[in-house]
This record gives structure tokens, C-alpha cells and sequence, in this order.
């Protein structure tokens, strides 16, 4: 299935991703949202078969890593900058670092990793809201889909990688996306605002 025009267009795509990281090691405007934006742009690398130890986009991907660890405060655990969408920016630094942690071959990198993780993990599960999902920032009492997608994403990539996740924070945010499943199948933004769907929604909680 993949073609020559398909390769051709990958390499360029890593090709271009590469050539835009900034000297920290990021993507996008530092202060908003640079945390997701840096997270996607490494899981790109990753795909394509590079660590941070090896292979043609190594660099790229150990700088990534070094960017979002950095951006993890010590006391919330909270992996994000000043603006933007705070808990986006959060579960797709989990979800990125969870994959590097497993291919990360230095003691080191790996116990500085595992420890942004636990905090990471810690932060998500005591800002779940009552029915399940998560909001835009940490603390907050409401919920949408998009933002309970990742959540749920990064703490599956925390749990491959060996990291401890509560088991009743997985089944809370599940239950949350089987309720917001309409009569046609489709998932809605908000569990408490009954509508239409989006293919985008309903793609993100039929793979969780």
C-alpha cells in the first residue's frame, strides 16, 4: 500500500518538520500550543523508525524530548505552556513520552522520563470531572470529548510504557465516551449537551 509517491511524500513531510524546530527543540509559538504541537510533530518521527538514539531523525526526536520534559512543572505535574489549550497539550506530551520511554536505552533519560510520567499520570487522574472526562484545564468540574480523547490516549502510552495508571480513571473515561454515543452512532462533544456528532469524535472514541 505505500507508493512511491507516498514515500516520496513522507520523506518530505520529516524533511520539513526537521528543518522547523526551533533551536530549543520545539514547534510552534513558545506559550501557546508549542507542548502538542512538538508531541505530534516527534510521534511523526517515531513512526517513521527514529529514536533519540538512533536512526536518520535521532536529533530531531531527542530535542523534542528534552523540550516537553523541560515544560513539565515539578509540583502539578502539568506538561503545558502559560496559554493554550492546557490539558491538549498535556496528553499528547504523554502520549509522545510514553512511546519514548521504551525505546530510550540511557538509565538517565529513562528515570527522568519515568518520573515527568508519573507525574503526568498523577495530574490527569485527580482532574478527571464527576461523569469521566476532562476539560480544557487541569481542576476544572466540566468535560468535552476531545480533550478526554487524549487523556486517555496519553495514559494507555503511560501504561504500555509500565507506568502504574489507575485502573477506575480508564473505566470512568470509557463509560464517559460509551454515554456520549448518539442513536446513530456518532459521539458528541459534550456528554451533557446532547446533539449531532463529528467523524473526528467519533474516529478518537472508537480507538480508545
Amino acid at each position: 500500500e505505500i507508493t512511491p509517491s507516498t514515500q516520496k511524500a513522507v520523506r518530505k513531510g520529516l524533511e520539513w518538520l526537521a528543518r522547523n524546530q526551533s533551536a530549543e527543540g520545539g514547534w510552534g509559538d513558545s506559550g501557546t500550543n508549542d507542548v502538542a504541537l512538538t508531541a505530534v510533530a516527534g510521534l511523526a518521527f517515531l513512526a517513521n523508525g527514529s529514536t533519540p538514539m538512533r536512526g536518520p531523525y535521532a536529533d530531531n526526536v531527542s530535542r523534542a524530548v528534552s523540550y516537553l520534559l523541560a515544560r513539565s512543572d515539578p509540583t502539578t505535574g502539568l506538561i503545558a505552556t502559560a496559554n493554550g489549550s492546557l490539558m491538549h497539550c498535556h496528553g499528547y506530551a504523554m502520549l509522545f513520552l510514553g512511546e519514548v520511554y521504551g525505546m530510550e536505552t540511557l538509565s538517565q533519560h529513562r528515570e527522568r522520563i519515568r518520573t515527568v510520567l508519573k507525574r503526568a499520570v498523577k495530574l490527569t487522574a485527580e482532574s478527571q470531572s464527576g461523569p469521566g472526562g476532562w476539560f480544557y484545564s487541569p481542576g476544572q468540574s466540566d468535560d468535552e470529548g476531545s480533550v478526554t480523547v487524549t487523556q486517555v490516549e496519553g495514559l494507555r502510552a503511560c501504561r504500555n510504557a509500565g507506568i502504574t495508571v489507575p485502573i477506575q480513571t480508564i473505566n470512568r473515561a470509557l463509560e464517559y465516551l460509551r454515554k456520549s454515543q448518539n442513536p446513530d452512532g456518532s459521539i458528541r462533544y459534550k456528554l451533557s449537551n446532547p446533539g449531532g456528532g463529528s467523524a473526528a469524535l467519533t474516529a478518537a472514541g472508537l480507538m480508545c
